[in-house]
């Protein structure tokens, strides 16, 4: 393997994975499951940030 292979592999990988923290944090500013969307995102990547682009707020859940 060379080092340009092992740098650009590197490189994907944190992108991705920093993707997924903003998708959770995403997720969490619409009240929907952070964690759940967390490894949403390990699957679609950039498609799950379309999705919950487009998805409304849920309303917040009133303790009773």
């Amino acid at each position: 393997m060379s080092p340009e292979y092992i740098q650009v592999g590197s490189q994907y990988f944190v992108g991705w994975g920093t993707l997924m923290l903003i998708n959770a944090v995403l997720a969490q500013g619409k009240n929907r499951s952070g964690f759940a969307w967390f490894f949403i995102s390990l699957l679609l990547g950039p498609i799950a940030t379309l999705i919950l682009a487009l998805v409304h707020k849920l309303p917040e859940h009133q303790p009773t």
